[in-house]
């Protein structure tokens, strides 16, 4: 199982990919959904800079968004990695957020993506994780409470959770 930042994924795999997901799944936003792949290759180049904090818009922090390969070389899900939070990223979405292709569900790659982006949020420095979920999603929640979630707060919609990314648990496995 490996992260591959999307630029360096194989193009039309990628491409095939970002359009299985909605432009929106439970909190999950997926902002190449409709793209055609011209817009598509755009959108990658978009990322590359965006990792790099290249041309942000006001508000936006860098961010990675990586591709969750499994051990038989198919592309399963999307990875989001904001490198540092503002205010409203604290208090939202957080640094992380996920989502697997529909027929890869319920097979754990969620749980093994999450531990290799905490990892990697370790790698920038990131020492506790902040990461949401919509509260009719428990599947997600439960993956995160697997990779060492607690809840912080919760409104009327979501749960914001913390992950120590110290944890050797979450390297190791």
């Amino acid at each position: 199982m490996q992260l591959v930042e999307t630029w360096l994924a194989d193009p039309e795999r990628a491409f095939e990919l970002f359009v299985k997901f909605p432009a929106e799944e439970t909190g999950f936003e997926n902002p190449a959904a409709g793209m055609d792949h011209e817009q598509f290759a755009a959108y990658v180049q978009g990322l590359r800079n965006e990792s790099r904090g290249v041309g942000l818009p006001d508000g936006w922090v860098p961010a990675t968004k990586y591709i969750l390969v499994n051990d038989e070389g198919e592309y399963v899900g999307i990875f989001n990695l904001r490198h540092r939070l503002t205010e409203f990223l604290s208090n939202g979405p957080g640094h992380i957020g996920y989502g697997i292709a529909r027929e890869y569900r319920d097979r754990g790659y969620a749980t093994a993506g999450l531990k290799l982006t905490l990892a990697k949020a370790y790698e920038l420095g990131i020492e506790e994780a902040y990461l949401s979920v919509h509260k009719t999603n428990p599947a997600s929640l439960a993956v995160q409470r697997h990779c060492g979630a607690r809840i912080d707060h919760e409104d009327e919609r979501e749960y914001y959770t913390r992950i120590d990314t110290s944890k050797g648990t979450m390297r190791d496995e």
